[in-house]
């Protein structure tokens, strides 16, 4: 340009050309983006139909798409080990977060959260293990193991473990509860995910099958191979039929067919003062309650307007001070049994003796207190809650919340799970221990043809009473027997060994229930072999991990692409690119044959568990198609 023409200002499309890229940036970000941001909301939405299974909701029905979406996020080619990790994270934190708000109304939102995330890390585990095993044939069946194993994991540790939230105690009022009688909890949990992953298999197959053929010509399709879908019919086919031969025996339970005696058992509600923390704060009104409540009760019984029981079951705590130190309290109940004339099992608190001033201890006992004589046979509690009726590690926690000074200091006592009530032999799990296997189990084990199950929610609320009644009837169709549930602000019921509600009372309501209810004294094979079975699976998914990573040859990983090297000038011969700048001709890969894997090679990109990079199944196929 001449001098003193002017000069060309450049800036103008420089500042265009960086927009223009930036836009470009951006559209590929997205592009790149939009599979990962699928994957995520299609594992929030899996949560949340797994939180609607749970009461108070109870659509046992939502289970089944919840693990079919997760599968079918887990099996993308693109989901890394890592990945399913963060997939298996976010799913727990969907679906504990809205299971265990009652925790807050408490504590505050801290150890909510806290307790949430924690539970959290066991989905994760399953969804790192479960990519890992993907590729084995009939994915569906480990993918189910896994989960079980996950369970059996978070209900042992930490502290005891935490079973709140196994798929099972969702499943109350589906078709599939039948199945806890023959193999429990676990194989109750097992069938449920087993279903909703051998679904997401038909669905890929079907899918990927469709996709895979080739029109012909303009009237006909080339169907190519079948969808490999037998497997995974015969997974759900094989729960259904299990279900359904199961279920008449429970049914005949149910009904209370049979030549077993039958008794009658009253459960008194008897309320608090106040919900919270400090509902005993008042010396002895929780107490007091209970004690006339039996009192209306004796006074139906003498009017005809309810039947006379055998024995009453009172709620945990329903004493709020210790009736074998306080004399008052112990003169109470003794007006309440004489005044009905059975005795009562009292759930309170005892002071252990010879504990050093500076570090007492106390057990959460059911003591038998007779009309006459007093107290007799006593229940301990197994197994304490930690952070409520205790606290673990205290030289850690108490530094770390201000909460941990509001736990107990509860002692598990030692008991047999089993005390006589009028010469019948009943099984006691208190409040939290019956979300574990084996505390009513050994009860049954050790005699016991009735179970009881005080409880005290007082420190929660409805949600969380829902919630526990639902496990409730889980072990009265495990176990065959009738459940009597206390409590002492609700919900109080009498559960018939084929999981329904004969009489319930409703929340925070002082009422009382009497009922007739059988004896049963045959072991069903869950409470015989429950816990083998639940070691066979957990033995099982191990065995899936190991077979997995030796067929991997490795831990599936994901290497980054490589741009192929520069070539030599005679290679490149024939090359468009100049001499000595050639590149290698990539040749289309060989069709692979439609296989029964998670993502069929016809359609997809293909995902090499030993570590290559992915790579297109035809030399047309997008290596971004999910």
């Amino acid at each position: 340009m001449a001098r003193g023409s002017g000069r060309l200002d450049w800036r103008p499309r420089i500042r265009g050309g960086i927009r223009r890229a930036g836009l470009t940036l951006a559209a590929q970000a997205v592009d790149a983006l939009r599979p990962r941001l699928t994957r995520l909301g299609t594992t929030a939405v899996a949560g949340v139909l797994l939180y609607t299974s749970f009461p108070p909701t109870s659509w046992w029905w939502a289970a089944v798409p919840a693990f079919a979406l997760l599968a079918w996020v887990l099996t993308r080619p693109r989901t890394t080990p890592a990945g399913g990790l963060g997939y298996g994270f976010l799913l727990g934190l969907v679906f504990y977060l809205p299971l265990l708000p009652w925790i807050s109304t408490l504590v505050g939102a801290a150890p909510w959260i806290a307790l949430a995330t924690a539970s959290a890390v066991f989905p994760a585990i399953f969804g790192l293990l479960a990519v890992v095993v993907r590729r084995l044939p009939g994915w569906p069946i480990w993918f189910a193991l896994l989960w079980t194993a996950q369970e059996w994991l978070k209900s042992i540790v930490p502290f005891g473990g935490f079973p709140w939230g196994v798929v099972a105690f969702g499943q109350t009022a589906g078709p599939f509860l039948p199945l806890v009688r023959l193999g429990g909890r676990p194989l109750l949990s097992f069938g449920i995910v087993l279903i909703g992953f051998s679904a997401a298999a038909i669905a890929l197959e079907v899918v990927s099958w469709w996709r895979s053929t080739r029109p012909a010509d303009a009237g006909s399709r080339d169907v190519g191979t079948a969808p490999a879908v037998v497997l995974p019919a015969v997974c759900i086919c094989a729960v259904l039929f299990t279900a359904v031969v199961v279920w008449p025996s429970v049914r005949h339970s149910g009904t209370g067919s049979g030549n077993e005696p039958t008794v009658t058992v009253a459960a008194v509600q008897g309320n608090v003062p106040r919900l919270g923390l400090d509902f005993n704060s008042q010396r002895r009104a929780v107490l007091d309650n209970h004690v006339r409540e039996t009192l209306r009760l004796a006074d139906d019984v003498h009017t005809g307007r309810a039947a006379q029981p055998q024995f009453v079951i009172w709620p945990e705590d329903a004493s709020d001070i210790d009736p074998l130190t306080n004399a008052d309290a112990g003169q109470q109940i003794s007006v309440a049994a004489d005044a009905i004339g059975v005795p009562i099992l009292v759930g309170t608190i005892l002071e252990v003796r010879n504990r050093p001033p500076d570090d007492p201890a106390y057990t959460n006992t059911v003591i038998v207190w007779n009309p006459e004589s007093g107290p007799a046979e006593r229940h301990n509690k197994r197994i304490v809650q930690p952070f409520g009726e205790y606290l673990p590690w205290p030289w850690l926690f108490r530094h770390l919340s201000g909460y941990a000074a509001l736990a107990g200091h509860i002692v598990p006592g030692p008991t047999t799970g089993v005390v006589h009530v009028a010469g019948i032999p009943v099984g006691v799990a208190t409040c939290w221990e019956v979300i574990f296997d084996r505390a009513a189990r050994e009860s049954v084990l050790g005699g016991a043809q009735l179970l009881a199950m005080p409880s005290n929610n007082a420190t929660f609320d409805r949600t969380m009473s829902e919630q526990q009644l639902a496990f409730d009837k889980v072990r009265a169709v495990e176990h065959d027997r009738y459940v009597v549930v206390a409590g002492t602000v609700g919900i109080s019921a009498v559960i018939a060994p084929d999981g329904r509600e004969l009489a319930r009372t409703e929340f925070f309501d002082p009422a009382y229930l009497d009922s007739q209810v059988r004896l049963q004294t045959a072991l069903t094979p869950a409470t015989r072999w429950a816990p083998i079975l639940q070691l066979v699976l957990v033995l099982a998914g191990a065995g899936a991990v190991i077979a997995a990573i030796l067929h991997n040859r490795g831990f599936p990983r994901r290497k980054r692409r490589r741009s192929p090297p520069a070539q030599s000038g005679a290679a490149a011969q024939g090359s468009d690119a100049g001499p000595g700048r050639g590149r290698r001709r990539r040749r289309p890969a060989r069709p692979r044959r439609p296989t029964s894997s998670p993502a069929r090679a016809e359609h997809e990109e293909s995902y090499d568990p030993a570590g290559a990079a992915p790579h297109p199944a035809h030399p047309g196929d997008h290596p971004h198609v999910q």
